[in-house]
């Protein structure tokens, strides 16, 4: 039985969640939102809860998860947004239970998964599903680049669309000559094959003429005591044409300071990579698929470098 939360005016609550329970011939509780502790009691009636990573770090707040409490459930899948490694890692400490970490579009369906008997690993969306083709190219050129190298994710196969509906330009535009689609995802494959996402290639920060990989440097700060999640963009500079700027949210309970988080990183990055500033925030906005906006900070902090 699966519990429903999620909106089903998106993807991934009405295709996925709910033609995978109606094809199954399963059951489900669907739920009209969101609620933690609503959802915890529901465990003791159903095995399959399907979320965005917004659910589980909800849900790893409330005291009432324990390994007890989700004892009756038997698999948690997590999709729509990459779900931090930290957070999987802590999921797994309090109810001895693994993440199942996915990836897919409205435009594609599903692509890659971690597969439900082997390794799930922390940080990844798995590996490609059968029938579907998934490269890692240049975003220039098309061309397929190594195992390892951060390109465009671009996938292929009977699960992708066949293109816009009234904008062939714009369907030109995202497929390659071959067919592969090109996902505007930056990722990569490792040596096993697991895919990686990295951000969006509108994310992409370039600093004095250098890429900048936003999801590299969060990952960093994230390690680092006292910081709860972190959104690296990249606004106008007039020295580098985009400043690379990390925003933070911290625990109320332990002191994180802008030079404690540049100290860190000076050893773990490479200089042009290093955050122009660090800004403390309350909280990242997301949309209702939890989400990060970048967007919204990116406006919010336009002028900052000014």
């Amino acid at each position: 039985m699966l519990i429903h939360a999620l909106p089903i005016y998106h993807t991934h609550g009405l295709f996925v969640a709910s033609n995978v329970t109606l094809l199954a011939r399963a059951s489900m509780i669907f739920l009209p939102k969101f609620e933690p502790g609503l959802v915890i009691e529901l465990m003791a009636r159903a095995t399959v809860l399907m979320g965005v990573p917004t659910f589980y770090t909800r849900l790893l707040q409330n005291p009432a998860l324990t390994h007890e409490s989700t004892s009756h459930m038997r698999l948690f899948i997590s999709g729509s947004a990459p779900l931090l490694a930290d957070t999987n890692r802590e999921w797994s400490a309090r109810t001895g239970h693994a993440v199942l970490e996915r990836y897919g579009m409205t435009e594609t369906g599903m692509n890659t998964s971690n597969p439900y008997d082997g390794d799930r690993v922390p940080g990844a969306v798995g590996l490609p599903l059968p029938g579907v083709c998934v490269r890692i190219a240049d975003p220039e050129t098309g061309r397929e680049l190594p195992r390892e190298a951060i390109g465009m994710i671009e996938v292929k196969g009977p699960n992708v669309f066949k293109g816009y509906w009234r904008m062939p330009e714009k369907t030109t535009a995202e497929f390659r000559p071959d067919g592969f689609f090109i996902t505007g995802d930056l990722g990569k494959m490792d040596e096993q094959d697991y895919v990686h996402i990295l951000g969006r290639g509108t994310d992409l920060v370039i600093s004095g003429g250098l890429n900048v990989y936003p999801k590299e440097i969060e990952s960093e700060i994230d390690a680092l005591p006292g910081v709860v999640e972190t959104a690296v963009i990249g606004v106008p500079h007039p020295d580098f044409g985009e400043g690379v700027t990390a925003l933070v949210v911290r625990d109320k309970g332990i002191e994180v300071t802008e030079a404690g988080v540049l100290g860190a990183l000076e050893q773990r990055v490479a200089k042009f990579k290093m955050p122009k500033r660090v800004i403390f925030i309350d909280e990242l906005p997301r949309n209702a698929m939890g989400k990060v906006q970048k967007n919204i900070l990116r406006d919010t902090y336009a002028d900052l470098y000014e």
